[in-house]
């Protein structure tokens, strides 16, 4: 049985999952997609300091859902979010 690729609306809810949680400081689960650990490994690497990391990860989501709202079939990562904006 060949499991089909999750529609654009699932991968987002997962996408957004993972924001919540990053935002919230703790994760409720233990497994992630592959995607879902280069983002997270990809935050990490940007160094957000604590006093504007949500604003940022608020930024990020929502420039992330137009993302998606275009048709985009992947997401761009917070460093390349990070680099448009500068």
């Amino acid at each position: 049985m060949v499991e089909e690729p999750p529609s654009a609306e699932e991968m987002l809810a997962q996408f957004n999952r993972l924001i919540r949680e990053l935002m919230r400081g703790r994760f409720t689960r233990n497994t992630f997609q592959p995607w879902e650990v280069a983002l997270l490994l990809d935050v990490e690497s940007c160094n957000l300091k604590d006093a504007s990391k949500d604003g940022i990860l608020r930024r990020y989501q929502k420039a992330v859902q137009r993302q998606v709202e275009k048709g985009s079939g992947t997401f761009m990562l917070l460093s390349e979010f990070l680099g448009r904006k500068s």
